[in-house]
């Protein structure tokens, strides 16, 4: 045992390979951290850069949020100054129209006014200066024609001046009014109680015949004194326009026709055919007549001689009819043969009063 010992040499312990296997190992684990650590850095410098990049997009957009809101803070503002502006014009526009409808208001109000007051008013009478001529050469044609139908064309030997109403007129046939007489009570109260009437209260929608007019108090006055202080014959003085005479004109003609009913044929004499159409316009507007009422057979005839004039009112006479004649006041002379008739009707011009232009066509 002890050679064998002797023989076998002993091996001595040998540590480096272990320590070089333990040097491996920390090396590897050195470049595991140093390979982490780099890729960390890398890791937190991007997210640093993405922060800053977040950080400028944020201060980017709060700089365009701080302009778009002064933008709609000045739009607002520039909007509500302009919407302003606009109710103030508005406002203003409104308070004009306000005052223009007032101003057209009254206007209105007064021409009413003006019409009730001055017959037919200012309008009224352009419109019969500018067709009172065309209106009677449309109608006048018919009734010369028929006048002419019914005049007698043989030559008399009788002068006009020397015409007798009164051996045309039985005395058993004849019409005499007598409106001022004591023994007609009952006619003269109809009479007065149709002025009144027309004078308070007027019918502008009457039937034909019947005044619907505004008759002042002043008309009525010169319509009652020419019934009851002159008894239907005799001249007025003229109202300063031949409006005005139409009207009271009109008036007695209304009042004559409820009395005489269909007798009663009102004959107009005037020495121009434009006054002619002024006449016929007038008592148009004033009684509500049709062209119809206008004819040598029926209603109103109008004449521009008087010599026609007194032929028509003897024959009405003779068949029984009540003519009634009426005077223009641009006749300064009127024939005698005119005031030979029951109930004549002239407008005298005033003298004191400054001249009004009756020629002004």
């Amino acid at each position: 045992m002890n050679s064998d010992s002797s023989q076998i040499p002993a091996q001595p312990l040998n540590p480096e390979p272990k320590l070089s296997v333990e040097a491996s190992d920390t090396s590897e684990r050195l470049d595991l951290s140093s390979d982490g650590g780099d890729r960390l850095y890398q890791r937190v410098a991007e997210l640093q850069r993405i922060e800053q990049e977040l950080k400028q997009e944020i201060a980017s957009l709060q700089a365009t949020k701080k302009t778009l809101l002064d933008q709609i803070s000045s739009s607002q503002i520039a909007l509500g100054r302009m919407v302003q502006e606009s109710l103030t014009e508005l406002e203003q526009r409104k308070q004009t129209l306000q005052i223009t409808v007032e101003q057209l208001e009254r206007r209105q109000d007064r021409i009413r006014n003006e019409m009730k007051t001055t017959f037919a008013g200012v309008s009224q009478d352009l419109a019969i200066r500018v067709q009172g001529f065309k209106d009677y050469l449309v109608g006048s044609l018919q009734d010369l024609a028929a006048a002419a139908e019914q005049l007698d064309l043989v030559p008399q030997q009788i002068p006009s001046e020397t015409v007798v109403i009164k051996e045309a007129m039985p005395s058993g046939e004849a019409l005499t009014p007598a409106f001022a007489s004591q023994g007609f009570q009952e006619q003269t109260n109809q009479i007065q109680k149709l002025l009144d009437q027309y004078r308070t209260r007027p019918d502008y929608y009457g039937p034909p015949w019947q005044l619907r007019r505004t008759f002042e108090p002043i008309h009525a006055e010169r319509a009652a004194y020419w019934f009851f202080t002159q008894g239907g014959k005799g001249a007025l003085r003229s109202m300063g326009s031949r409006l005005q005479n139409i009207l009271v004109a009109s008036a007695i003609i209304s009042v004559l026709r409820s009395l005489y009913d269909d007798d009663l044929r009102p004959l107009i004499l005037v020495n121009s055919p434009e006054r002619l159409g002024e006449w016929r316009r007038g008592l148009q507007d004033c009684l509500g007549l049709a062209r119809a009422d206008f004819s040598p057979d029926r209603g109103v005839v109008l004449f521009e001689a008087p010599e026609p004039l007194a032929i028509k009112a003897d024959r009405l006479l003779k068949d029984g009819y009540m003519p009634l004649v009426i005077v223009d006041e641009t006749e300064d002379q009127i024939s005698l043969s005119v005031l030979q008739f029951p109930l004549w009707l002239a407008f005298a011009r005033d003298p004191q009063a400054p001249t009004y232009s009756y020629d002004r066509y």
